[in-house]
């Protein structure tokens, strides 16, 4: 079984327009590289120059935010459900 990942509507272009994909991967960062291979432009989408998670991008692994976790390093397994979800704004 592999690790669902949930797509927001502004990466679906990416994805053929799927809303899950299945992923591959023991950390968060694995799972990233696995989405690029599969789907290129993704990652830009998803870190910034330096590597890390962009700013105005959630991610949560099983309905917890990675920032509290391990962020790219948060452990992975079968099963586990990603959901990648864009910060909103507004005033």
């Amino acid at each position: 079984m592999p690790i669902n990942v949930k797509i927001p509507t502004p990466l679906r272009g990416l994805t053929g327009d799927r809303d899950t994909v299945p992923g591959q991967g023991t950390t968060l960062g694995e799972l990233v590289q696995h989405l690029e291979a599969e789907f290129p432009g993704m990652r830009e989408r998803l870190c910034d120059d330096s590597g890390s998670l962009r700013r105005f991008v959630n991610v949560y692994v099983n309905g917890e935010d990675v920032r509290f976790l391990s962020g790219l390093d948060s452990a992975l397994k079968e099963g586990d459900e990603v959901s990648i979800v864009p910060a909103v704004a507004g005033g």
